[in-house]
């Protein structure tokens, strides 16, 4: 394990609530203070949040830098673009390495373990970041489960874009 402590990077998820807004999940607000306690145990520097707004709306990663309650040292950075994981991976790589970034640890839900661990380690490790990965206490939902599996058919093509656009850059 390196000597620097890891960056931390926190996905969102949102869904619709009854007045059509787009609102973090109870499973996003959990992977929240799992990366509070995270970034206290280990001294991160610093916490990057990403995820989009489907609507314009407050984005995900606005709305969950504005639930942190964890330690107040770490630089919280917002990355509001992201619709995808791979776009998460490939629109927080850039705001790692400009840090000095070598060693993050993604924290999401349990579920979204899988998917998230093949696309970050393929997107950062391409780059020189090693990535670790901690989950929250999320009970999966059927509907969650169905996303997961439906989501696994794009990872590929998801796969590709994030790389060409990082070849953009």
């Amino acid at each position: 394990m390196p000597m620097t402590p890891p960056a931390i990077v926190v996905l969102g998820s949102s869904m619709s609530v009854r007045d059509g807004t787009y609102r973090i999940s109870r499973g996003c607000r959990r992977v929240v203070a799992e990366a509070e306690r995270a970034a206290a145990r280990l001294g991160s520097t610093v916490v990057v949040f990403s995820g989009w707004s489907p609507d314009g709306g407050l984005s995900e990663a606005a709305q969950m830098r504005a639930l942190w309650r964890g330690p107040s040292e770490p630089e919280l950075v917002v990355e509001e673009t992201a619709s995808t994981t791979a776009e998460n991976a490939a629109r927080a790589l850039p705001l790692l390495l400009e840090r000095g970034v070598t060693h993050a640890l993604v924290v999401c839900t349990p579920l979204h373990v899988l998917r998230a661990r093949w696309i970050f380690r393929d997107v950062l490790g391409r780059h020189g970041v090693t990535v670790e990965f901690h989950t929250a206490r999320v009970a999966p939902t059927p509907g969650a489960v169905v996303w997961e599996i439906g989501a696994l058919t794009a990872v590929g093509r998801q796969l590709r874009a994030a790389r060409s656009e990082l070849e953009r850059v």
